[in-house]
């Protein structure tokens, strides 16, 4: 067998890809930190936030004005109030995580660790400062959720390496 490729003309060993795609400044990580990924974040929950507001008005829209025939001030109520809960939703998730995203950053930088705990603190601080506004008992009861979401988060992301424990411990 020939070591050319009769499609390509060349060595195929040259197509042979053993190094990394990408150069990386050196010292950087492989990885993207909180930091970029805060961008991600955030665009994410407001578009999630806007598709999920314009679902949720879309069947407020059609429940309030059933009585109504369809026509023009039909469909313009029912446009607006697609537009208003979009928007609503997608400004109250994109706070939520420019809160948690920026929490997140600012933990991981005083503490020079990137692990579950940072989430779970950020979680945490991102609702009882959402929530601050309900009194002490709003602050805590956001707080407790944030804890229960970015717990639960952090349960799911190690799940493989927490049944991998367990399977030794057993052994």
């Amino acid at each position: 067998m020939s070591p050319l490729s009769p499609y390509l003309n060349l060595d195929p060993k040259y197509l042979v890809q053993d190094t990394d795609e990408f150069i990386l400044p050196t010292g950087a990580n492989k990885t993207r930190g909180r930091f970029e990924l805060a961008f991600f974040t955030i665009g994410g929950c407001c578009m999630t936030g806007a598709a999920f507001g314009a679902l949720n008005g879309l069947r407020l829209g059609l429940k309030e004005t059933q009585n109504m025939a369809w026509s023009k001030p039909r469909n313009v109520q029912i446009l607006n109030m697609v537009t208003r809960q979009g928007a609503l939703w997608a400004n109250t998730l994109g706070s939520l995580a420019l809160l948690y995203s920026a929490f997140g950053v600012i933990i991981e930088k005083t503490r020079g660790a990137e692990d579950d705990l940072n989430t779970i603190a950020a979680g945490t601080l991102t609702g009882m400062l959402y929530k601050s506004t309900g009194g002490v008992r709003g602050m805590a009861r956001g707080g407790i959720a944030g804890l229960t979401l970015t717990g639960l988060y952090a349960l799911y992301n190690n799940w493989e390496h927490m049944k991998g424990s367990l399977a030794r411990q057993s052994l």
